[in-house]
């Protein structure tokens, strides 16, 4: 054989392996959701380019006593699969997206730390670290929806080898990454980028939706109707939603969406607490609102989908 070659055999060969840890699966081994480049959604412009890092600074807001990991500067987003104990799982599992305003991701406090929480109620996590910054001049994050579409998808074609039930995923999101959810459960019947692979032939669709502090789904100042980029319909996926009053935020989002979806006549469970403020995630205070999770599991439970096929 000639020496030639083994260059090109190297190079194959360290090839096959990044493929194959890009394909592993369970925590703190993320999967690239695009096989190259991120598609750039029609219309928008390349998000500013910087380095992928944890934003926050020493002085930053501490929740329930902790830090807050703020992820910036995502361009290249990822999957990572989260699964919970053989005894347990359900075959249920869970698209886990974080908040942050379309400006970074909480991803501890809204993202491993609910993975975390969902395996042991025998649910498998699905984190979706997004990309972000939103591109400048727009309201919302257009790549983020792709990107929530294509974990769906994916988690879909992947149900056989990650042990899922593919007719038991659900999404779960907070603050912005609640309005994503949200627009996830409402306009799943069209992919928003071209095709890619077999994984996005298949229903993006989510089952369930569980909303906690959303953001984004009220028009304030049209008597905080449902946003115009919301269609709810008889096909939306049943929801739970959970919020507080005095969020600055404003609770009216959670209502919105909830009353569309009682028009709709699509079973929704939703929970008002009269303090918390914002931000709490799974973090237990005094404070009822963070009680939040045992309310979610029980209607998880009521509706099925804790139940262990």
């Amino acid at each position: 054989m000639s020496t030639r070659l083994f260059p090109a055999l190297t190079r194959a060969v360290a090839i096959l392996a990044l493929a194959a840890r890009t394909l592993a699966v369970g925590p703190g081994q993320p999967i690239l959701l695009w096989p190259g480049e991120p598609p750039l959604p029609e219309g928008s412009t390349p998000a500013p380019a910087g380095e992928e890092k944890d934003t926050s600074k020493p002085g930053d807001n501490l929740i329930a006593g902790r830090t807050v990991i703020r992820l910036g500067n995502v361009h290249f987003p990822t999957i990572t699969v989260w699964r919970p104990p053989a005894d347990r799982d359900t075959g249920t599992a869970v698209l886990v997206c974080p908040g942050g305003g379309y400006h970074i991701l909480a991803m501890d406090l809204e993202g491993t730390e609910v993975c975390e929480w969902l395996n042991s109620i025998g649910v498998t996590g699905v984190l979706l670290k997004y990309r972000v910054p939103r591109s400048p001049g727009s309201d919302r994050h257009p790549a983020a929806f792709q990107d929530a579409q294509r974990a769906l998808g994916l988690m879909r074609q992947n149900a056989g080898e990650w042990h899922l039930d593919p007719k038991r995923l659900g999404v779960l999101g907070f603050s912005a990454g609640g309005h994503l959810a949200a627009t996830l459960s409402t306009h799943a019947t069209q992919r928003t980028y071209p095709r890619v692979d077999a994984a996005d032939d298949l229903d993006c669709r989510p089952d369930f939706t569980v909303l906690i502090y959303p953001g984004g789904l009220a028009v304030k100042d049209q008597g905080d109707i449902l946003a115009p980029d919301l269609t709810v319909g008889p096909g939306t996926p049943p929801a739970f939603l959970a919020m507080a009053q005095d969020d600055p935020v404003r609770v009216e989002h959670a209502y919105a969406y909830a009353q569309a979806l009682q028009r709709a006549k699509v079973p929704c469970e939703l929970h008002v607490f009269p303090t918390g403020g914002h931000g709490y995630g799974l973090r237990r205070t005094e404070l009822p609102v963070t009680r939040w999770p045992d309310r979610a599991a029980d209607w998880m439970r009521e509706r099925g989908w804790l139940v262990k096929k």
